[in-house]
């Protein structure tokens, strides 16, 4: 009996050491402070284990570091493009994008992303086409293929994947592979074994050194990217497994968006996969004019910004551009997300868009993959929907798209999740497109996808069962350390 008194002695000691520990030494917002103070006490033994794995803050300081190198051989470009932003001399191909010149100056500034006007898009919708056109690429390449993936899986498409690697690995061109370890956890050391021996290379991000435990699980690489040449760049939601082209049996029909870029937004991608790899592996890339070609034909017309984010950054870099985009909106929103777990300001700039008159229209997938996550996500929506904003829900499959498309004039496709995860905790990365054309392609897809939904009503939500009312409650509370 005693043994029992003194161990729960000390849990409890441990539960306030922790909740002084995040509240007053760590200074994260009161959201969050106030979700793990209640996950601490309430459920102590197993709270405790969670904020080994989930609440450990990350060190910053080598992560920087790193980025300095980047930002030393980017700043003259950005601080010459901010001076002409200032003085309203940069050129645009689109004389619409003059009235998003001081969203181009705030990703500049916050995050170093040159805007680049020569570029060219290819948008994918269904995971046959995007890997078709990547394998394609990849048995063309000439000097180097360049990887990064969340979720890598050693099914059919993995394998038809690193086959192509490593035939080209054998013909001499540089082969690199960055996986996330917890995104890829299921993914067989043998996986890279014929690329390996090819003389291609492979590397984990923030692998564990305690096996089968990894105590970075909120620190994760979610970005998907490919360079190859320095030419050809891919960036948006799609990774590497048979679900991903709709052969899942749970999910269905899967349907995303990717891109393929062609031109000088391709260099920005390049550049965030060799800080990641350098980051990550144990041999180090020096940076080189074969990795950085100079683009002399004009692939096309579209303006681009590369924006990363990630948890070693002051800013909150993708959200914050998402805020500028809404309420820059005058006419429409159209936003597609699989999860919906904003913090108060995107919360605030979407009702304030809807009061003002703005057509705010957010599509997510009908059917669950995270509990707890979908059903935050639902009390999100119930308190949009009283503001007056338009909410789908996709029954074709799962949608797993990334886009936010204002005015059919400016848009965003890339990795991160409208949510406090990716936009606070994962290292993403996400393309701006300043192009009337190519947003309205992606309204247009937008629209075509609205046919294959349900709309979720003010009426149809205040009818929903207790049972759902409760598990949002519990859901909402805890959203802040999803």
């Amino acid at each position: 009996m005693a043994i029992m008194q003194n161990a729960y002695a000390l849990i409890t000691l441990l539960n306030i050491f922790l909740a002084v520990t995040v509240i007053f030494l760590e200074r994260r917002n009161a959201s969050t402070t106030w979700a793990w103070v209640m996950v601490l006490f309430f459920i102590p033994v197993i709270g405790f284990i969670l904020y080994l794995i989930l609440g450990q803050k990350i060190r910053r300081r080598k992560l920087y570091k790193l980025l300095g190198d980047s930002q030393r051989i980017i700043e003259h470009t950005v601080e010459r493009q901010m001076r002409q932003l200032r003085d309203r001399e940069l050129a645009f191909n689109d004389p619409a994008m003059h009235d998003y010149q001081d969203m181009i100056y705030m990703n500049l500034r916050s995050s170093y992303a040159v805007f680049t006007s020569n570029n060219a898009v290819e948008i994918f919708t269904e995971g046959n086409q995007k890997f078709d056109a990547l394998l394609k690429d990849i048995e063309e390449a000439e000097h180097h293929i360049h990887l990064v993936y969340y979720i890598v899986r050693d099914d059919e498409l993995g394998r038809r994947l690193v086959k192509a690697l490593a035939a080209k690995a054998e013909q001499g061109v540089e082969v690199k592979f960055l996986y996330d370890h917890i995104g890829s956890s299921s993914l067989p050391r043998r996986y890279f074994r014929k690329l390996r021996e090819a003389g291609g290379k492979e590397a984990a991000f923030f692998p564990s050194r305690i096996p089968y435990l990894n105590l970075k699980i909120n620190y994760r690489n979610h970005r998907k990217l490919v360079i190859i040449d320095g030419k050809a760049g891919y960036i948006g939601g799609f990774n590497i497994g048979d679900e991903y082209l709709g052969l899942n049996e749970h999910f269905g029909e899967w349907r995303d968006t990717h891109l393929k870029v062609r031109g000088n937004a391709v260099l920005q991608m390049q550049a965030q996969f060799l800080m990641d790899w350098n980051l990550a592996a144990s041999g180090k890339i020096e940076l080189s004019e074969q990795y950085f070609p100079i683009i002399r034909d004009n692939p096309g017309p579209i303006g681009m910004q590369l924006v990363a984010s990630g948890p070693d950054t002051e800013y909150q870099q993708i959200k914050d551009a998402y805020i500028k985009m809404i309420y820059a909106a005058k006419r429409t929103i159209c936003l597609q997300t699989p999860y919906f777990v904003p913090d108060e300001s995107l919360m605030t700039a979407l009702k304030i868009a809807a009061l003002s008159g703005v057509d705010v229209r957010i599509m997510l997938p009908s059917k669950p993959d995270h509990f707890f996550v979908y059903w935050a996500t639902h009390s999100y929506l119930g308190e949009l929907l009283a503001g007056g904003v338009k909410c789908y829900l996709y029954e074709k499959g799962f949608l797993h798209a990334k886009t936010l498309v204002i005015d059919g004039k400016i848009a965003s496709v890339g990795t991160a999740n409208l949510d406090i995860r990716s936009f606070k905790l994962n290292f993403e990365m996400n393309a701006f497109i300043y192009d009337t054309q190519t947003a309205a392609e992606l309204q247009r897809i937008f629209e075509q996808d609205a046919v294959y939904c349900s709309r979720l009503t003010a009426e149809r939500y205040a009818a929903r069962p207790l049972m759902n009312r409760l598990k949002e409650s519990v859901s909402r509370l805890l959203s802040p350390i999803l």
